[in-house]
């Protein structure tokens, strides 16, 4: 079995857009008073217990996930009026995304490999991530991108792999699914037939439902490994099948 296609979430995958300290001057524009390391904590809190709940990553989803993390930052109750300030603010505000170190060696790698690549991402449009991958300099390596807003669905609902394995034309077990959640991404990947793989950058790598590794270098590493895997068990055991 070899794996032909490896496809990827966007934000905390290939790119950071995480901008603790930006988000805190924005913050104080509407009275909230944050620390960038309370808030990088928080942020990582609430996404985590998100993933593992019933993820919502539509726009009330958003303005309850930053409710959420802005109030555990502040120390105290943030309304809903008050987030959507401020993520008016922060999309008016936008930074440039930073290109993670590992990104690059790990595409150039798969590339080398002849593996097709593709983007999955929960956005606002297929034109605003390919937007992103071109700022970062890597739209280049990519056949296929496909976005939750421009197809009106989103991960962790399986159809949106399927939709893109499809149009890569390749069949969901020769793909691998590359994202930083654990449930929205590895979990639902696999859900739609895909081999799912959980980026966890602050872990230590130890999970194997799903594989998780903390750097993109690991991803060439860890199709191999699916590779070798899938043949082991289609091969018969010595002396006939059992």
């Amino acid at each position: 079995m070899r794996v032909r296609a490896v496809l990827f979430d966007l934000g905390g995958t290939l790119v950071d857009e995480r901008d603790y300290d930006g988000w805190c001057e924005i913050a104080r524009r509407f009275y909230l008073d944050l620390e960038p390391d309370l808030l990088r904590h928080a942020f990582l809190e609430v996404e985590a217990e998100v993933d593992a709940g019933t993820p919502r990553w539509d726009e009330d989803g958003l303005a309850d996930f930053w409710r959420r993390t802005l109030s555990r930052a502040a120390g105290r109750e943030v309304d809903v009026v008050a987030t959507r300030k401020f993520l008016s603010a922060v999309l008016e505000n936008h930074r440039p995304f930073r290109l993670y170190s590992d990104t690059r060696r790990c595409l150039d790698t798969l590339r080398s490999e002849r593996r097709a690549l593709g983007v999955v991402s929960n956005s606002t449009s297929e034109a605003s991530v390919r937007r992103i991958l071109d700022e970062v300099g890597i739209l280049d390596y990519f056949g296929r991108v496909v976005s939750s807003g421009t197809e009106g669905i989103a991960k962790p609902d399986p159809e949106i792999f399927r939709r893109a394995v499809e149009r890569m034309a390749v069949r969901p077990e020769e793909a691998v699914f590359v994202g930083n959640l654990a449930r929205t991404d590895a979990k639902a990947a696999e859900a739609a037939g895909l081999h799912g793989v959980w980026l966890n950058r602050e872990g230590f790598g130890y999970g194997e439902d799903p594989i998780e590794i903390t750097s993109l270098l690991e991803v060439p590493l860890a199709v191999r490994r699916i590779e070798r895997e899938a043949d082991a068990r289609r091969t018969p055991r010595a002396g006939g099948a059992r």
